[in-house]
């Protein structure tokens, strides 16, 4: 802030730190992050359409997903060295870190979530891939001594899976519409997702954000195309609508990936999961705008207050006896210090 921004200087994680840790910043980006996640949910079903992917065609549905993959990390890693990040600062064991860690975070996750969303409508999958956060808090119990369920938490887990649960009702009273296909290939990415996240989080430590998700999402994404072609998937009838909404596809993914990685890494943790409640909106709203799906029955407003509310105590930060902002800048110097020194 008290200098120009330069992308070159040694400053440049310093002004990065102060810039992103201001209050305002952090919910406007946080904010922007939940919208393009939230906007993905209507507009892959949208691409589906427009490139005439019927619901049983699941290689086309890999190769289209993997296309979006390929495209956001080949972005990412041409901003990376028109930025002068070293995109090849790494070991062999690194490499082999960064393929894993692109198998499942986006190819593995992303098989279950785009076959899943075919199977069930925008406004139920925003919803049932939000059990992520729950699923990461139950993953960080076991791994982590200084990460455990506390009461809190275990209640917003409970209202959680509460709402996943009303939201699968049908139009009768005690009808569960729920199939492995749709709802449960859903959660079964949102597991996968927070998995490979906690992964993703160790490995973040002795390497550029930006540089390691370019490549985790140009590997996945190439996985996912080698899939989707092998057993016969094929895109045709590209249009310039259909085009357009695979390259913002594709940006979505840099931009709110990179935005996210950022943000965690120079803020507490608390204070940008917490955001987390308004992917479920803004997917159940848009959806709802975009797909003409109907938010308003009852069961899916319960649920979407259930899951919000859930995600809201699972990752509200407790008050800091001695202030916010002393631990937020003491965590930014201290990954500062890591990435200076790797």
């Amino acid at each position: 802030m008290t200098q120009p921004i330069k992308t070159t200087g040694t400053t440049g994680p310093r002004d990065s730190a102060r810039f992103l840790t201001q209050p305002q910043v952090l919910v406007i980006l946080a904010t922007v992050c939940c919208l393009l996640w939230g906007s993905s949910y209507p507009a892959i079903k949208i691409g589906y359409a427009l490139l005439g992917i019927t619901q049983g065609d699941i290689p086309s549905k890999l190769v289209f997903a993997g296309y979006r993959f390929v495209f956001a990390g080949l972005f990412l890693l041409i901003l990376a060295a028109l930025s002068k990040k070293p995109l090849f600062n790494f070991s062999r064991r690194n490499a082999g870190q960064l393929m894993l860690l692109g198998f499942t975070q986006t190819a593995i996750q992303y098989v279950f979530f785009y076959i899943g969303l075919a199977y069930t409508t925008g406004v139920r999958g925003s919803i049932l891939n939000s059990t992520t956060t729950f699923f990461s808090v139950l993953l960080a119990h076991f791994i982590y001594k200084n990460d455990k369920v506390s009461p809190r938490k275990a209640v917003g887990c409970l209202l959680g899976f509460v709402g996943v649960m009303v939201v699968n009702f049908g139009d009768g009273s005690f009808e569960f519409a729920f199939t492995l296909l749709g709802e449960g290939f859903i959660v079964i990415a949102a597991f996968v997702l927070s998995a490979a996240s906690i992964y993703g989080k160790r490995i973040s430590q002795g390497m550029d954000v930006m540089v390691m998700t370019g490549y985790q999402l140009g590997f996945g994404g190439a996985v996912l195309v080698a899939a989707g072609y092998a057993t016969g998937g094929t895109l045709s009838g590209f249009t310039a609508g259909s085009a357009a909404l695979l390259g913002y596809l594709a940006l979505l993914s840099a931009v709110a990936f990179t935005l996210w990685s950022l943000l965690l890494k120079y803020n507490q943790v608390g204070k940008v999961t917490v955001f987390n409640f308004l992917v479920p909106v803004f997917g159940t709203a848009l959806s709802a705008i975009c797909l003409n799906e109907n938010i308003m029955e009852l069961k899916n407003l319960v649920a979407l207050v259930l899951v919000c509310s859930g995600i809201w105590l699972v990752t509200r930060s407790p008050q800091v006896r001695s202030g916010y902002s002393k631990p937020a800048r003491t965590v930014a110097s201290a990954q500062e210090c890591r990435q200076s020194q790797g």
